[in-house]
């Protein structure tokens, strides 16, 4: 299992975080870094990440319910303000890979959040 640490040089997403690579912030505070997603499946679409480095959904552990969940009442609000419809006609769609089996293609827990009026390019 990978080792969780504060940040990881070698990181995508944690050189988005640092500064080093330049994104379109969304929100950020003191733990969440929220920027959108530079190849877009749907209108919206943006990343939700710790700052902190977690490699992924697989090293989440008690610890961290407050951090995920901050994140989760955090989803709708931003989607919203980026410019998802309103439920019930409207929404958005969360998704979170893991591991290789999963798809994940950058080893630093994030969540997609898409949404948007409908036929988007995947999903």
């Amino acid at each position: 299992m990978d080792e969780i640490v504060d940040s990881d040089p070698n990181c995508l997403f944690c050189k988005i975080v640092r500064g080093q690579i330049p994104s379109k912030v969304v929100y950020q505070d003191d733990e969440i870094f929220v920027f959108d997603d530079i190849h877009p499946w749907a209108p919206v679409h943006f990343l939700m990440i710790p700052k902190r480095h977690i490699p992924s959904m697989a090293q989440i552990g008690p610890e961290h319910a407050a951090l995920l969940g901050r994140m989760l009442v955090l989803a709708p609000q931003l989607a919203l303000q980026q410019g998802c419809n309103p439920y019930p006609e409207g929404g958005f769609r969360i998704l979170c890979n893991t591991g290789d089996e999963g798809r994940q293609e950058v080893r630093h827990l994030h969540i997609h959040v898409m949404g948007g009026a409908r036929p988007w390019l995947k999903g």
